[in-house]
């Protein structure tokens, strides 16, 4: 979906004037006056959309700081996923990852909510998004990721985990947290799951291994949360599948984007020679 076609759902929903984009990837996403618009890109996403406005409810009422829901429902508008959200208050600093910390524990100190969560199947979405890169991409990279995806399927349902599982985040990085005048705020709340918590730690231990993130930043968090998930034997495992995720999620805008083929390319290249310090750059 591209920001015509997501301009073109935003005026069926009535909601085109003075619209700003403020991102566009797996959502568009627009500020509309005081509201926030999320455009999902096909219709398969609407049950996605509508649990996120469920958890955003649930959260509310459990007390934690995260975005608000402005109805209480999903529209599905020509095809597409469209759920609206309050505005925040202007940042008043970028977030870092200790602010993540105190959010995560709240979180997973939750019980279940009064609706199902499905478990993080960070996997899921893999095969989708080497559909939609299609031709773009080398078919034998394409194999390649689904064996890859396959076996660290297998790994990750025989891993014990430490903690207790339940609640997660489901894509816990800085970026989704909103550092306003009262404090840090959780947002995007869409791959919220039921699961194994360790998913949460990881994600900024492959952003340490891959993104650059600083290993100060990286012990700051772990300090805040109070424990190391690499000190955990299954480490390894998700953080190979999120790798795996991470690969396949950029092949889908190679067809249009010539600088997504080439950090798929410099992706999977490192994951097939299996050299773990190859950089990579958020897209």
């Amino acid at each position: 979906m591209d920001e015509v076609r997501a301009r073109e759902v935003l005026a069926a929903a009535g909601l085109d004037g003075g619209a700003e984009l403020l991102a566009l990837g797996e959502n568009a996403v627009f500020a509309v006056g005081d509201l926030v618009v999320k455009i999902g890109r096909d219709a398969e996403l609407l049950e996605r959309a509508g649990r996120e406005v469920a958890v955003a409810s649930w959260l509310a009422g459990a007390g934690v700081p995260a975005v608000r829901a402005a109805e209480p429902e999903a529209r599905l508008v020509a095809g597409h996923p469209v759920t609206l959200w309050h505005r925040l208050p202007a940042a008043v600093r970028p977030p870092e990852p200790r602010d993540l910390a105190p959010l995560l524990r709240r979180v997973h100190a939750l019980g279940a909510p009064p609706f199902p969560l499905p478990p993080r199947d960070l996997l899921g979405g893999v095969e989708r998004w080497l559909r939609l890169a299609g031709d773009a991409i080398d078919p034998e990279d394409a194999a390649f990721l689904r064996e890859r995806r396959d076996g660290f399927a297998g790994a990750a349902a025989a891993l014990t985990p430490r903690l207790a599982p339940g609640p997660i985040h489901g894509d816990a990085l800085p970026r989704n947290v909103h550092i306003g005048p009262d404090g840090p705020v959780l947002v995007d709340l869409e791959t919220f799951s039921a699961d194994l918590r360790e998913h949460d730690l990881v994600v900024l231990v492959l952003a340490r291994d891959r993104y650059g993130l600083d290993p100060a930043a990286h012990d700051a968090f772990t300090e805040a949360y109070g424990w190391d998930v690499r000190d955990w034997e299954g480490c390894g495992v998700l953080r190979g599948a999120r790798e795996t995720a991470s690969c396949a999620w950029v092949a889908q805008h190679a067809p249009s984007n010539p600088g997504a083929l080439a950090e798929f390319r410099r992706r999977v290249g490192s994951l097939r020679t299996g050299d773990t310090e190859v950089r990579w750059y958020p897209f």
